[in-house]
């Protein structure tokens, strides 16, 4: 059988780890190749719930996929940057404001930082199902392999994550697997997504942040490791720490909608991009995402039959009445963020109402 051939890009070299000592978060490290058998989801599961009540996020190693696929998905993430030139990202530029979908281009300088500094990063989103939209023509070869991708994150990693967070709360393992289907009306997706470098003014007036500390709307976030330390989680005790890079490892995080189908029980974790450590600046800083978001028909009320709830008390961010459906609470959020204006309550806080929510940013 003849091998397959794959379409030539240049290999993207990430920058080298930092070898600064950072005040790293301490976060579980899950072996997702033990959610394969009953015995070890049971055992998981407990290590999984115990990460989501604590810091919100834990990594995920043998997830299945070699190092050299996701070197290639990592090349691959650089092409819509790095080889479509700006005319035509302008044809592909999404319309978040307009219609609530991060399909296409988030140019740079479209998400107000703070103080008059836009912020200077830009993601192409792709939804796992490739045909959706058009693409830019450097992009187009490479689609099987992104459809690829999207459905290896789907279907074996977070489908197993979802069984795990399931069992956390006593509920069949399928019922959250069951309003996350690949085949269904959604808005899951791929994001490339590249950080570039700011001026020294710009990191002055944001005091060196590049992406405010917030909440992700969706269910589950999954995050490709890569080299250059950025990402920081608020902590239980009110301190920012940093994640550390683990080469092939995925750092998986709670977003709003799992908090609200878990009645509070896994709280979406607030978390922010900051300036790289000193001998990491002047890199720039590509990422390789699978933003998960459930079934478009979801009512974003909590799982009030899991008996770990009823034991523990339910915590509504709305009553159940008024509870808006997924397609809603995401088209919300997505025109939103980083363009309406936001109330300061305190020095570190500030607020915006969404759908009846009081949501959350964090300097």
């Amino acid at each position: 059988m003849p091998a397959v051939i794959r379409p030539y890009t240049p290999h993207y070299v990430h920058p080298p780890p930092t070898t600064e000592p950072l005040d790293y978060a301490d976060l579980e490290v899950i072996d997702l190749s033990l959610a394969r058998t009953p015995e070890g989801r049971k055992a998981l599961a407990n290590q999984v719930r115990n990460a989501m009540r604590t810091s919100g996020f834990f990594y995920c190693i043998n997830h299945g996929y070699t190092p050299e696929q996701t070197d290639r998905i990592f090349d691959i993430a650089d092409v819509p940057f790095a080889r479509v030139a700006p005319e035509e990202k302008q044809q592909y530029a999404g319309k978040m404001k307009e219609v609530g979908s991060y399909q296409g281009y988030k140019p740079r300088s479209y998400w107000h930082i703070d103080a008059g500094v836009q912020d200077q990063n830009e993601h192409y989103n792709v939804n796992r199902d490739v045909t959706k939209k058009a693409h830019p023509e450097p992009l187009r070869p490479f689609l099987p392999e992104i459809e690829a991708f999207a459905r290896y994150n789907h279907e074996n990693v977070l489908h197993p994550i979802l069984r795990l967070l399931a069992l956390g709360l006593e509920l069949p393992e399928e019922t959250f697997v069951n309003i996350h289907g690949y085949k269904s009306v959604g808005e899951t997706y791929v994001r490339f997504m590249k950080y570039y470098p700011r001026s020294e003014d710009d990191e002055n007036k944001t005091n060196n942040v590049w992406l405010k500390g917030h909440t992700d709307f969706g269910s589950v976030t999954i995050l490709w490791s890569q080299p250059v330390s950025a990402l920081q989680i608020l902590s239980p005790d009110g301190a920012w720490r940093w994640v550390k890079h683990i080469d092939n490892a995925l750092v998986i995080n709670a977003g709003d909608c799992l908090e609200f189908l878990s009645g509070g029980f896994y709280k979406a974790t607030i978390h922010r991009v900051v300036q790289p450590p000193e001998d990491q600046r002047g890199y720039t800083r590509l990422g390789v995402f699978y933003f998960c978001i459930p079934d478009d028909e979801v009512k974003l009320v909590p799982f009030s039959e899991s008996p770990v709830l009823q034991d523990q008390g339910i915590i509504r961010r709305f009553p159940d009445e008024a509870a808006p459906l997924v397609e809603a609470w995401r088209k919300a959020r997505t025109r939103a963020y980083g363009q309406s204006e936001l109330k300061k309550t305190d020095q570190r806080t500030e607020e915006e109402i969404i759908n009846g929510v009081v949501v959350k940013h964090y300097n």
